[in-house]
């Protein structure tokens, strides 16, 4: 019994050692997988907080890159002074419109944020708004002005105070006129030269010219004789608007059913002032010059040409000597178009106005004097001679002035 007992005890003490064994090994394994668990666990953890961190350090990064880059277009901190030529026909309707293109040209970088800043800034401040209209023309801007400054080009605004008063007497050529304003640092003459040639401006007198081979300066002949005012480094397009509008109140719609009842358009009644104005001493003598002229444009059957030297010498004085090398064509080239001497094969009016005329000789134009003389001359003191067939004028030239080759 007492030895059943023993071994049963010792079966007992047996089992549970083993049982107690098993379980500390269980434990143990328990152990070892949570420790492994919480490290990768806190690993993972690292892991995540790291990139989370380097998220954020990305798109601060970038968000900062970008916000430099808006305030850069605003505030030109960093922007060159290199110019960028901007040149369009018809006038632009919104800044969005304006904003882009300038995108395009590389004079800003963030387009969105700019029409964002445009929007904001004109629902503050009604004051010298930056949004559109912006008028028509050619401009040189720079990324050194600043979004703003850009815009406020673009609509045709200066933000220089100074000014100047220039005065350009009737008979003045294209040429004459932008060299006039170039000299006085009004505008540079490239840019004026391109809108005089390429710009549209809804002035009646000028809305259908377009740019012709025959011609060298499309606006020649509306740049209207005057006094005016400009700012300094004012835009070329604003500049010849003041021309143009000065013209279109001077030419009134009297005048312009006066051309209807003479059968001649407003373009054939400027060209011939033109001449007039150059052909004349005198006011006293353009009615009279304007109706010889007249006169011959109705009969060319007998007089093909209108026999002026004023045509030929506007193209030999005026155009040829601002000709460069670049230019489209030679003197050579429009004095085929110009030439109105008695051999030459222009029949009637030159291809277009070679001066500016004033109000007196389109007024002569329009109501000449009654006449019926077609040839007239002066002798070397502007004294005017008239006849009404050649052989009264031969007689009159031997007479009073023998000189001259006819």
């Amino acid at each position: 019994m007492d030895r059943f007992d023993f071994n049963e005890q010792e079966n007992k003490q047996a089992n549970d050692i083993y049982f107690s064994n098993e379980m500390s090994s269980i434990q143990s394994l328990d152990k070892a997988a949570d420790r492994v668990t919480k490290r990768e666990t806190k690993s993972k953890g690292v892991g995540s907080t790291y990139l989370f961190f380097l998220i954020v350090i990305i798109v601060s990064v970038v968000v900062s890159i970008y916000a430099i880059l808006c305030m850069n277009d605003i505030f030109a901190i960093t922007k060159t002074k290199s110019n960028v030529t901007i040149s369009y026909s018809q006038q632009i309707e919104s800044s969005g419109e304006a904003i882009n293109m300038l995108h395009e040209k590389g004079l800003i970088k963030c387009k969105n944020f700019c029409k964002f800043f445009v929007v904001l800034r004109d629902s503050y401040v009604k004051t010298s708004r930056l949004g559109g209209p912006y008028e028509a023309g050619v401009y040189y801007l720079n990324g050194k002005m600043g979004l703003e400054g850009m815009l406020i080009t673009l609509k045709g605004n200066t933000v220089s105070s100074e000014t100047v008063m220039l005065s350009f007497p009737e008979g003045y050529t294209v040429p004459e006129i932008v060299n006039k304003l170039a000299d006085n640092d009004v505008c540079d003459k490239a840019a004026l030269l391109s809108v005089i040639q390429s710009t549209e401006f809804s002035f009646s007198l000028v809305n259908d010219l377009k740019a012709n081979d025959s011609i060298p300066y499309r606006l020649e002949g509306f740049m209207f004789p005057d006094t005016y005012e400009f700012y300094i480094d004012e835009s070329a397009a604003s500049v010849v608007r003041k021309f143009l509008e000065n013209g279109e109140a001077k030419f009134p719609e009297q005048y312009k059913q006066r051309c209807d009842e003479l059968g001649l358009s407003t373009y054939e009644v400027i060209t011939i002032a033109s001449i007039v104005e150059k052909e004349a001493a005198n006011d006293e003598q353009k009615k009279t010059i304007a109706a010889i002229l007249l006169n011959r444009l109705s009969d060319k059957a007998n007089f093909p040409t209108l026999g002026c030297q004023s045509t030929m010498d506007y193209i030999t004085n005026k155009v040829s000597p601002n000709l460069s090398s670049t230019s489209s064509h030679t003197a050579d080239y429009y004095m085929a178009y110009y030439n109105t001497n008695n051999t030459s094969t222009v029949v009637g009016l030159p291809a277009g106005p070679i001066c500016n005329p004033g109000t007196a000789s389109i007024e002569a134009v329009l109501y000449p004097e009654d006449t019926g003389a077609t040839f007239f001359f002066h002798d070397t003191k502007g004294v005017l001679y008239t006849a009404n067939n050649y052989t009264e004028f031969k007689s009159k030239v031997q007479r009073y002035a023998p000189y001259l080759e006819y």
